[in-house]
């Protein structure tokens, strides 16, 4: 069937100068979709946005020419490789193809869940990670998704949690403003076949009336969750990221050049079905931000980079946040939708400046140096890092 383009034709973007790396350090995330088609029809979906989802079925390059990208562009990096969508286990064979012709790689895959227990063993025992989006408890997560697909998801991490190789992690999409703290407890303190909680607050217009209360008040109980926790690190990974970055602050800028911590300004490589490079998955709607080609055989330095519109440097978050979403910041701030700055935007940098302050009221570093030496390895050295986002 014929591809989709996102945008009107246009003229052959330029080359880069090919002297300049574009990718920041020695690792790089190289976020393979597989297919934007997609099983489920989420009512958040950032991929709707443009009318990305659905758009583009078939893979319009081979692995020879992706073998040529990676010996010119990230020859000597140490490579991750995140198995990405729409639903990306709905193209098995290039998963599996891939894992194949790289064995090298790590490999990472971002899924809805629904078709885990269809995966090979082989594939599942080398996955260093799987993202499981979960949106809380049933009642929330078939609210956004469709009516049994919680039942499904958890049913499924439990026949394969024993022969999956790496972690899982549960990837929360923090929309409904009465998402309970006992869904995400349960989450990230009692729910078998899974490792981490991860959660990005919804970048739609859910922050009014009183839902910035009601989010406060879950944020101020799972903190206060965490720093009781004695034996065992709550694997709850934007605060755990949150607390790192306080009492290291180092260990915020060393894998993202002090840029950013969603990874898009520095080494996140995402390659569209049809070929087409984006360093943000919610943005490759935008013609602009193209930033290489498969086939064409060329990469330039990210386009979404810090720019004196965004306010950062001034907040009180900055050292720990490091910009966070350069998404949000980009559209509220350069681009200067002030209604999406007004509604999405602010409202979520409040939330993590709010974080920052209840992370203080419980004295991280007296609670760090009772920390036996395992729980401080895990807080400051988790793998997981790598594979998230670190902030919400």
């Amino acid at each position: 069937m014929p591809t989709a383009t996102l945008a009107p034709a246009a003229a052959a973007l330029p080359l880069p100068d090919r002297d300049a790396d574009p990718i920041v350090g020695g690792r790089v995330e190289l976020q393979l979709l597989t297919t934007l088609k997609c099983n489920l029809k989420c009512s958040y979906c950032s991929l709707g946005v443009g009318e990305v989802l659905g758009s583009q079925t078939e893979l319009k390059y081979d692995l020879d020419q992706l073998d040529r990208f990676i010996a010119t562009h990230l020859a000597g990096k140490e490579i991750v490789v995140t198995f990405y969508g729409g639903e990306p286990t709905l193209n098995r064979p290039m998963m599996e193809a891939v894992m194949r012709r790289f064995p090298g790689f790590r490999y990472q895959l971002q899924t809805n869940g629904t078709l885990l227990d269809d995966l090979p063993d082989w594939v599942l025992a080398n996955l260093a990670n799987i993202l499981v989006s979960i949106d809380g408890g049933e009642a929330t997560t078939d609210g956004y998704r469709g009516r049994g697909i919680w039942r499904q998801v958890t049913r499924n991490l439990a026949k394969v949690r024993d022969r999956v190789g790496g972690s899982i992690t549960a990837r929360v999409t923090w929309g409904n403003p009465d998402t309970s703290f006992d869904e995400l407890d349960d989450l990230a303190g009692a729910r078998d076949g899974i490792d981490y909680l991860y959660w990005q607050f919804v970048a739609g217009e859910m922050y009014d009336g009183d839902s910035m209360a009601k989010r406060r008040a879950v944020l101020a109980r799972l903190i206060e969750r965490f720093f009781a926790a004695g034996d065992r690190l709550y694997p709850l990974v934007p605060v755990m990221g949150i607390v790192r970055n306080k009492l290291l602050p180092n260990r915020a800028v060393e894998l993202y050049g002090g840029q950013t911590q969603c990874r898009v300004s520095t080494h996140l490589v995402n390659v569209m079905p049809d070929g087409k490079i984006f360093p943000c998955p919610d943005m490759m709607y935008v013609r602009a931000m193209q930033m290489g080609e498969i086939q064409g055989n060329w990469l330039k330095k990210s386009p979404l980079q810090p720019t004196p519109e965004m306010p950062c440097e001034g907040c009180e978050a900055f050292a720990w946040c490091r910009r966070n979403c350069m998404k949000n910041l980009w559209l509220g701030y350069v681009k200067r939708d002030q209604r999406y700055r007004e509604q999405v935007v602010d409202p979520i940098c409040e939330l993590i400046r709010f974080m920052g302050r209840e992370i203080d009221r419980h004295d991280p570093q007296a609670w760090y140096a009772r920390l036996p030496l395992p729980l401080r390895r895990q807080l400051t050295s988790a793998e997981v890092y790598e594979y998230v986002e670190v902030m919400p």
